[in-house]
């Protein structure tokens, strides 16, 4: 059964309600890292959350190295704020270990491989040029080693997950590689302890109220860890108990907090249903497996009405405009003209013309 309360706070500390953050930076920043499986969703997660962004804006923040996009947590790509990169892999790599030799396995790679490949691009990328995927392939395959099956895709985020690379600005619809040290400059250090107290920080801030549990999913550590991140930053979040369960947010959040009603179209992966384990305080269990019905995991796009997810949607770039169509699951002719005013707001941050189909 969803939590109107849990939700309410939840849209208020994520920066999708009525307070925004100023900046895509302050967004990454605010929530601690955004999940961005999908560039052109993730970019629309960080734009809705900003008080007045386009794409534009998004991209320049990226191009500027204010932002960086890499794995950082689980094996999944996040977008990170630059100069944080390298503690947050350093904390989460280790439980990427045993993931890692049974891939390496499968895929036939050895430590001489990988230390080719390393030299391999290394050199490609020595000179500072981003360079797109395809290229990078490109080099493995003129020195014999084959990419085919996954495995050059699994060498990259290998490598970037391990502190080497990370992805450089987009050229038109590739992704581009550059070495992380030289793209970003300084990198803060931080110990383990250190560490594990920023991110529980930052990310019960960025998604409270939130439980530990849901803290363990989202890094990626062990429940023990999640534990001590938590409990050395205690003083300065707020515990809350509510549906029999222990949640921490920000401080400086109103227990009470109540968000005006109103509708918002997010994009698939996004940190309001994929920033937490349990998710049924803002989706109703029986429509759960319709974020991600494919079972492929590529999760929808979603309609929120009120906190409440409340059904899915599908934009699609045409050569007049950008289509959104709609699949309520259940009626919302009630709130019609919300959801119009919401893909207005999608259509705006595009700078493209709005066509929409029926509601």
């Amino acid at each position: 059964m969803t939590n109107p309360t849990i939700a309410s706070l939840r849209l208020s500390s994520q920066g999708i309600g009525s307070k925004k953050f100023n900046t895509p930076e302050q967004v990454v920043k605010g929530l601690g890292a955004v999940q961005a499986q999908d560039f052109g969703q993730a970019v629309w997660g960080v734009g809705l959350r900003t008080a007045s962004a386009g794409l534009p804006d998004v991209e320049l923040a990226i191009a500027e190295r204010k932002i960086v996009l890499t794995w950082p947590m689980r094996g999944t790509i996040f977008m990170v704020p630059a100069e944080d990169v390298l503690w947050m892999q350093k904390l989460t790599a280790p439980r990427l270990q045993a993931h890692d030799k049974r891939k390496q396995a499968e895929l036939g790679l050895d430590g001489e491989i990988l230390k080719r490949c390393r030299s391999l691009i290394e050199r490609a990328l020595h000179d500072g040029t981003p360079v797109p995927r395809p290229d990078l392939m490109t080099v493995l395959e003129e020195d014999g080693i084959s990419t085919k099956n996954g495995l050059g895709n699994y060498v990259l985020g290998y490598l970037s997950r391990n502190g080497m690379l990370c992805f450089g600005p987009r050229e038109g619809n590739q992704q581009t590689f550059v070495l992380l040290e030289a793209w970003v400059g300084q990198l803060k250090e931080l110990t383990t302890e250190e560490a594990l107290a920023e991110l529980a920080l930052r990310y019960f801030t960025g998604h409270g109220p939130a439980t530990v549990q849901d803290f363990a999913w989202w890094t990626g550590l062990s429940l023990s860890e999640a534990k001590r991140g938590v409990e050395s930053v205690s003083n300065v979040l707020q515990k809350i108990k509510l549906d029999n369960a222990v949640y921490w947010m920000s401080a400086s959040l109103p227990e009470h907090q109540q968000e005006q009603p109103a509708v918002h179209l997010l994009p698939g992966f996004d940190e309001y249903y994929l920033g937490y384990k349990a998710r049924d305080a803002v989706i109703e269990p029986e429509h759960d497996p319709k974020i991600a019905p494919y079972r492929n995991g590529v999760f929808q796009p979603m309609i929120v009405v009120d906190g409440r997810i409340a059904g899915v949607w599908r934009r699609e770039i045409k050569r007049n405009g950008v289509e959104v169509t709609f699949a309520p699951f259940t009626p919302l002719e009630e709130r019609k003209e919300d959801i119009l005013a919401a893909a207005q707001g999608y259509a705006k941050f595009l700078g493209l013309p709005l066509i929409v189909s029926d509601i």
